[in-house]
């Protein structure tokens, strides 16, 4: 008999519905291949439905999202952007891009998102110095928003403007509106491990019709809108393609269930390892809906006798993936000569935190094997 754990499990696979290879199949027999076409203009309209925002561009990825909206918004080189300091290198390299500096912020211990309470401070000493920083983007990690209406009232007192970084909470709440909508601009990805996919892919939204054109204009070369080719302004290749939006099309349609899986996932660990000493998870915010991207554990290896990266390699060991959080970004080397406020609470998450396999086409027989696994370990500890 084959090993049931034979089959490598992985940390968040891509989920097909079925219907996309339908829409892809549409967009060959019309030819609409490249650049744009019908199916990446009803993934922009749907997608702008699904969230609530007036505008959405369809681009090449989450990264050129961000990079964008601080293009449109007039970061210039020299300026500083506020930035969660527990998030991936794609929140923080739009900002090097366009030579301005991030300021990396620590995280608040409940939700694991930027600190409104740091986000202050930094705002009310730099106010002093007369050297404000131009735009913050919080991150909401791992599918949880981060605290938008405090956020959003510190920084409107400053005159600071918000760009949204989305990438992960795709289906969540804050609220009663979705992440990404509540700034000036939001930035969603569609990376492979991503809630919905689209092989890779992001979306940038806004309620600002000018912005919203000024990125898709510099998104395409910065064409001109002439017969001959005219540049007046510097421009990038990030326009997503119409077939990769058709795929997008078809995942869009099934994000409800998606995140209704994803939560049950969620649930289904909790309820096998919230009794183990040692394992905690991270509650859901009052204020919204959590996607529940990745279920991450934090473990306190003294009480559960083993450190994450045991578990870690354990599972490896059952051809099962699991993954350390982000690594702090003021923790990464290339990123040592920016400036960090705080960063123990990020760093402490960081030691102790492990994604665990949260695909949402995993069974409940592999979720079960995978609690098996952990609690496993606990016990010889």
């Amino acid at each position: 008999m084959d090993n049931p754990m034979s089959k490598r499990i992985y940390l968040s696979p891509p989920h097909m519905s079925g219907h996309e290879i339908e829409l892809v199949q549409q967009a060959f027999a019309d030819n609409w291949i490249a650049p744009v076409g019908p199916q990446l203009n009803q993934f922009e309209a749907d997608f702008a439905q699904y969230v609530g925002a007036e505008h959405a561009v369809a681009l090449a990825s989450g990264t050129a999202a961000i990079h964008l909206a601080l293009l449109i918004t007039g970061i210039q080189p020299g300026d500083e952007v506020m930035v969660s300091t527990l998030t991936f290198a794609g929140s923080i390299n739009p900002i090097i891009y366009t030579g301005a500096r991030p300021i990396l912020i620590d995280s608040e211990p409940e939700s694991w998102n930027i600190d409104p309470n740091l986000i202050e401070d930094t705002l009310k000493a730099r106010a002093r110095s007369g050297n404000l920083p131009k735009a913050i983007i919080p991150v909401h990690l791992y599918g949880q928003s981060a605290d938008m209406d405090a956020i959003m009232s510190i920084c409107e007192r400053y005159g600071v403007l918000v760009i949204e970084d989305a990438a992960e909470s795709l289906g969540s709440r804050y609220k009663d509106r979705h992440p990404g909508t509540l700034g000036k601009l939001g930035a969603f990805s569609f990376n492979g491990n991503k809630i919905i996919t689209t092989s890779g892919g992001g979306m940038l939204v806004t309620d600002d019709k000018a912005l919203a054109d000024h990125a898709r204009k510099l998104a395409t070369q910065a064409r001109e809108p002439v017969a001959h080719y005219e540049h007046t302004e510097i421009g990038y290749n990030y326009r997503m393609s119409n077939i990769v939006a058709a795929i997008g099309v078809g995942q869009l349609a099934v994000i409800e269930e998606r995140v209704r899986r994803k939560r049950e996932i969620y649930a289904h660990y909790r309820a096998h390892l919230a009794d183990v000493a040692g394992l905690t998870f991270v509650d859901e915010m009052a204020y919204g809906r959590h996607n529940r991207w990745l279920t991450v554990l934090l473990v306190d290896a003294e009480a559960f006798g083993a450190d994450r990266e045991a578990i870690r390699l354990k599972l490896e060991e059952h051809n099962i993936e699991s993954r350390p959080l982000w690594k702090p970004m003021h923790c990464q080397p290339v990123y040592q000569d920016y400036e960090a406020v705080g960063g123990a609470v990020a760093e402490s998450l960081f030691d102790r935190g492990l994604c665990l396999p949260s695909g949402t086409a995993l069974t409940d027989d592999e979720l079960e094997q995978i609690a098996g696994v952990v609690r496993g370990i606990g016990s010889e500890g």
